[in-house]
């Protein structure tokens, strides 16, 4: 073995992101099965065969992103690491892709990511390349190395998930293969409480085996409540009459599977805690004990009472934007009346856990890094963010400011919180789908007798909103399409329309909450009619750049006879059709626009190839009737002036560092802006314009507004607006405040609209 130089051990610590896969999965081929001859039995080289036990692989070391790490393989029940000799890049792939990644990137040596513990499982690993798992390529065998930790290999794997690959549940914790804490619940015992949802209070039960058993609540603390609290998706808790579930627990038969917890209280999970385990031939009693008892208080989201509501304080200077469930997204702190993201550098589980708790969730399942609920837009406040997880708000963590070199916004920081079970999903389902993902929506009604039974949304007031929340109730991710025909998808037999009118924001938990029609009225009323759904589990994010704006506007006289096209392409104000054609010019207010998609899918025009319209005037198909509004705004709102609502030919103009050009209008290409990349609507291009020429002087709002009519999905759609004050002297103009629509504070936003003006031209 060759000696390399040594690197200094590093801290272990961090997110731990494991999976499983079914060992009996990977079969073996003639060409592996063979066993390599060995020369010497110390360097001998063998395919090991496939074990009857199923191996699992996690990622793990510091410091990290969620998509690299040192490898680690639980085997014989023990963690234990891969050795980097012969280590390559196909190795790296055979592993990504059994942790869920399409590929691999890189590979790492001499325990970049920190030195592991335990075992050393594999060493010489030679993989062709095609193996479903490392077990069935070339090495040593089980166990039989002779390196140590400082040759730790660890993968760096594309950020690009597999499709259908079951996402794993993020724990900070060893896992325990005999006496593992899996899943845990809070059982009711008053009637009235059982009907209830959410369960924030009952007898603490574990999963084991086919049953629910107990844990003895002797030595029980508060932190022990806290941390049951946390992963159940509440964030305080409360005493509990404890004497009420003695005299229950005097009449129950229990079994106690757990005699002994030793929680800190900043543990995401039961199973980060102590645990001490009743031994299987020892007696199952809690002598002068019971069983533990929660009382656990529900965020905001979650409480049914109203005045307990208005008694909740919530967080006015945090957020979560671009999730596609309650609970989920990319962090935004709020400082000097403007939003701005989070770094993920040292992002952990605790640090989430306090953005989670105060937010009204849970504890954090999951502390998500590189961007994976979309890049923010503006300033980047906080770095290396390091909470305990004691703490009541992110900003009395230890973190350091940014400076221009430290983050961008490819590293912002996400979250996934614990938020608890409300059974939304089981008043709703899709029928007829071609894959899970999409279907005829059918929800669960009562008619006057109290017969529950499944019916049909009517499909004439349906669209992406209101498939937004269906997508969500679902538990399927972001919506992609609203379909308001599903005669395609009639497979089954429930054909009676029992919602009509529904109405959503687009933030509700479940289609109950959005509003809709008392009695229900649909002139549609045929089954081939009712309201469906695709959804998806990624989606688009458009934004405008704001500054550029700001930075290229000005006013042009253009003369008439240069807008003959502008005026078939309707651009021009109504006025413009009485004017003495070809004499005479219209005043244009000229500006650019950069619209960045920072989602996580491409943005795609919803109509096909088939349907763009041609436009001979500018040599280019429109795949969009309408993608952005240009309107100018009196101080109370109303139009003085509009754009046209622009019908663009949608393109990759330039994209970040490391992203490629997908789309190009030219030639009739394929339409549409990708991930990372931006279409740029220069100011001297036809219809980048409001036609002004019959508005006075004045104080005004300029608003653009990208896809207004919500006919291509997003993750959110509450950055499509940006606004600017605006003045206009009658000769000139000035911008100043562009700001997208949720990048104020809500009182910044209201000084914004009361803005009196400039007094001078001289812009602060």
């Amino acid at each position: 073995m060759m000696e390399r130089s040594r690197r200094p051990q590093q801290l272990a610590l961090g997110l731990l992101f494991w999976v499983w896969l079914p060992s009996c999965l990977a079969q073996t081929t003639p060409s592996t099965a063979t066993t390599t001859p060995a020369t010497t039995p110390a360097t001998a080289t063998r395919t090991p065969q496939p074990q009857s036990e199923r191996l699992r692989f996690r990622l793990a070391g510091y410091p990290r992103k969620h998509n690299e790490g040192r490898i680690e393989i639980f085997y014989k029940g023990e963690w234990g690491t891969i050795c980097d000799d012969d280590f390559s890049l196909t190795n790296a792939n055979v592993l990504c892709r059994q942790l869920g990644f399409v590929s691999a990137t890189g590979w790492t040596h001499s325990a970049k990511y920190g030195k592991g513990q335990g075992k050393i499982w594999l060493d010489n690993v030679l993989c062709n390349g095609g193996e479903k798992s490392i077990e069935l390529c070339k090495s040593r065998g089980w166990g039989n190395s002779d390196c140590t930790h400082d040759e730790d290999a660890g993968v760096v794997c594309k950020d690009e998930r597999i499709p259908g690959f079951v996402d794993s549940n993020v724990i900070d914790a060893n896992v325990v293969e005999e006496n593992s804490v899996e899943e845990v619940r809070l059982k009711p015992v008053v009637a009235m409480a059982k009907k209830k949802m959410p369960i924030s209070e009952g007898v603490v039960e574990v999963k084991h085996k086919d049953g629910w058993v107990q844990i003895c609540d002797l030595g029980w603390t508060v932190k022990n409540t806290r941390v049951v609290c946390g992963m159940l998706g509440f964030p305080h808790e409360r005493k509990v009459n404890k004497n009420f579930y003695k005299l229950y627990s005097e009449r129950q038969k229990h079994h106690y599977h757990i005699h002994s917890v030793a929680c800190t209280g900043t543990e995401v999970h039961l199973a980060a805690c102590p645990l001490e385990f009743t031994k299987p031939n020892a007696t199952t009693t809690c002598q002068g004990g019971m069983p533990a008892v929660v009382s656990c208080i529900a965020g905001p989201l979650f409480t049914q009472s109203s005045s307990l509501k208005k008694k909740m304080k919530t967080a006015t200077n945090l957020r979560l934007k671009g999730g596609a469930k309650i609970g989920e997204g990319r962090v935004e702190v709020l400082k000097d009346n403007e939003w701005g993201t989070v770094c993920d550098d040292r992002w952990s589980l605790q640090s989430a856990s306090v953005v989670c708790r105060e937010l009204g969730f849970g504890s954090a399942k999951e502390a998500l890094t590189g961007a994976r609920m979309g890049q923010g837009m503006g300033p980047i406040y906080m770095n290396e963010v390091k909470c305990l997880g004691h703490e009541r708000s992110i900003w009395n963590c230890p973190y350091k400011n940014i400076t221009a070199e430290d983050c961008k916004h490819m590293e912002d920081a996400g979250v996934r919180c614990n938020i608890p079970y409300m059974g939304v999903e089981t008043s709703i389902r899709i029928t007829g789908g071609r894959t899970r993902y999409e279907g005829r929506v059918e929800v669960m009604g009562t008619d006057s007798n109290g017969t529950r039974s499944w019916g049909l949304i009517c499909g004439e007031d349906w669209g992406t909103k209101e498939a937004m929340v269906a997508c969500r109730q679902l538990g399927l991710g972001y919506a992609n399409h609203g379909m308001k025909e599903t005669w395609y998808w009639d497979s089954s037999n429930v054909t009676e329309m029992i919602l009509s009118g529904v109405k959503c924001s687009g933030n509700e938990m479940m289609l109950s909450q959005c509003q809709h029609h008392k009695t229900v009225t649909c002139q549609r009323a045929a089954a081939k009619f009712a309201a469906g759904v695709i959804c998806s589990e990624t989606a688009s994010d458009l934004v405008l750049n704001a500054p550029l704006v700001q930075q290229t506007v000005y006013i042009e006289d253009r003369p008439l006879h240069m807008l003959y096209c502008a005026a078939e392409e309707d651009c021009l104000s109504k006025s413009a059709a009485s004017a003495n054609w070809p004499y005479g010019h219209r005043r244009l207010l000229r500006f650019s626009s950069q619209i960045h998609n920072i989602g996580r899918a491409d943005f795609r025009p919803k109509a096909g190839r088939h349907s763009w319209v041609w436009h001979a005037c500018h040599g280019h198909y429109h795949s969009m009737d309408i993608f952005t509004h240009y309107d100018l705004l009196s101080a109370n709102g109303s139009k003085v002036a509009e754009g046209h609502k622009a019908s663009f030919c949608l393109e990759d103009t330039d994209c970040d560092e490391g992203v490629s050009k997908r789309y190009e209008c030219a030639n009739f290409g394929e339409q549409g802006i990708t991930v990372g990349c931006w279409d740029l609507y220069r100011h001297d291009i036809d219809c980048q314009w409001i036609d002004i020429t019959d508005v006075k002087p004045g104080n005004y709002i300029l608003q653009i507004v990208i896809n207004p009519n919500f006919e291509v999905a997003e993750s959110d759609f509450t950055n499509n607006a940006m606004k600017c004050n605006c003045k206009y002297d009658g000769h000139r103009i000035w911008l100043h405040n562009c700001h997208i629509g949720d990048a104020f504070s809500e009182e910044a936003e209201r000084r914004f609209e009361k803005y009196p003006g400039q007094l001078n031209n001289q812009i602060s």
